[in-house]
């Protein structure tokens, strides 16, 4: 008789299947090697891995540390360096579906754009259309470039080897879950950063007084706790909506408990900061490369932002330097690198979530 197995996932069981069947789930997607599962004549607690399953997933020789052992910060980092190197043919892959739409709308714009006395004709409007349409699809791919990065991974983390086609298949059967979670993450997001928005706009333009500065003060702080509170919600909303298998409701309740979870261990071994720590690491080295080539842009924004009295005259000031500014090579390439290792910080949350599991169910 067949061995049947049963897979548990967000607390619900599936089965008892075949190993056939199993098969047919992990070609579709819907079974991962850190599913949980056991035999169906096993004792009702003994789980263990869908990676464990003989003839189920196919590994290479175990060259990455067992996911069942916790990592030090430090080893993290090495370990998410490791994993790109690995894997960085795929990831490279995976980055260039979101990059190359971007940098044909990009290059299209900065040639329309430095064309002198351009007018408003056919191919004006068809390189705006071109240029659309490839935001467009950028914005399309985003959920299957991040779901790639969460598969890829795990199986790298694991010591497989996985096909680009048979892991970019398993990324887009999340795309609806993943696209809609981006929707509202990144929405929320984009408002609060309006918001700050707001709050400058209103120190430039009303007169200075100590209420106006009280209150300016006080809703910039509201407008940081905000983000940051919802920032911690959603740390790992991406790792349950893949990894895990869950709903989006489910995803973003999960991962504002796997957040806020290990409140026994000294603070810096939380989830919380370990996440804020890597995310400071990566925000820091995305700043670098994009302030570099624009600091003698930004030092005479600076300039006009301390001496210039007037308002108005301040932003027809700074428009105008916008709008004489030429095509930044440097920069241009610089954020094709930066690009490029994006995916390390997605490896290195992936890593943090697998431990922060360990710690949860030790």
């Amino acid at each position: 008789m067949a061995e049947e197995w049963i897979i548990r996932v967000q607390g619900k069981e599936y089965g008892p299947v075949d190993v056939e069947t199993l098969r047919e789930w992990k070609t579709e997607g819907r079974l991962l090697p850190t599913n949980e599962a056991r035999r169906t004549d096993a004792d009702g607690d003994l789980w263990t891995t869908a990676a464990d399953i003989p003839g189920l997933f196919e590994s290479d020789e175990i060259a990455a540390a067992p996911l069942q052992t916790r990592r030090s910060f430090a080893q993290i980092l090495v370990e998410t360096v490791r994993i790109y190197r690995k894997g960085v043919f795929q990831f490279v892959g995976l980055t260039l579906l979101t990059l190359l739409p971007s940098l044909s709308g990009q290059l299209t714009s900065a040639l329309i754009g430095t064309t002198p006395n351009v007018n408003v004709d056919l191919r004006t409007l068809a390189a705006g259309a071109f240029g659309f349409c490839m935001l467009v699809l950028t914005i399309v791919l985003w959920p299957v470039y991040l779901a790639g990065i969460q598969i890829l991974t795990v199986q790298l983390a694991a010591g497989r080897r996985t096909g680009f086609l048979t892991m970019l298949n398993e990324a887009v059967r999340y795309w609806p879950r993943v696209a809609g979670l981006c929707l509202f993450v990144y929405g929320v997001f984009f408002l609060l950063t309006v918001f700050a928005f707001g709050i400058a706009v209103m120190l430039i333009t009303t007169p200075p007084s100590l209420f106006s500065a009280l209150l300016a003060l006080g809703l910039l702080a509201f407008q940081v706790w905000l983000f940051g509170r919802f920032f911690i919600n959603v740390l790992f909303w991406q790792q349950f909506a893949v990894l895990e298998n869950a709903r989006a409701l489910d995803s973003l309740r999960e991962s504002k408990n796997l957040a806020r979870s290990g409140r026994d261990l000294p603070w810096f071994q939380r989830p919380m900061w370990r996440a804020a720590f890597i995310a400071s690491i990566w925000f820091a080295f995305v700043l670098a490369f994009t302030l570099g080539p624009e600091w003698s842009t930004l030092r005479h924004y600076f300039h006009e932002l301390t001496t210039s009295q007037d308002p108005q005259a301040l932003i027809q000031a700074l428009t105008t330097t916008s709008k004489s500014q030429a095509f930044n090579l440097a920069g241009f390439l610089l954020g094709i690198i930066q690009t490029l290792l994006r995916p390390l910080l997605g490896i290195a949350f992936v890593l943090l979530f697998l431990d922060s599991k360990i710690d949860i169910e030790q």
